[in-house]
């Protein structure tokens, strides 16, 4: 298995994934363009402490831009949606 910092890359924090995590306890984390779900559910539950009952990925294309004359292509990347157990919970801002 890869090192966990090597799966997943960050947390997608936007007003969607905001509002994910307040009903249905889901997060949104950027991953490794090679990692399956077993190895997204084994990064999360080792790097948040919790328990994580499904994980849904997708490959989000990336978008044709211009500069000038020219075109060039972002490259694709892949978005998990991890959902946690009842009563789970990961703060990302924690006050102090």
């Amino acid at each position: 298995m890869r090192n966990i910092y090597e799966v997943i890359r960050r947390p997608i924090i936007t007003e969607k994934s905001a509002a994910l995590a307040e009903v249905g306890s889901k997060y949104a984390f950027e991953v490794d363009v090679k990692a399956n779900k077993t190895e997204i559910k084994d990064a999360v539950q080792k790097l948040f402490n919790v328990r994580v009952t499904g994980v849904h990925t997708l490959v989000m294309h990336g978008k044709t831009k211009r500069f000038g004359r020219g075109v060039a292509q972002h490259s694709n990347w892949k978005k998990a949606l991890v959902t946690l157990a009842a009563g789970e919970k990961i703060d990302f801002f924690k006050n102090q």
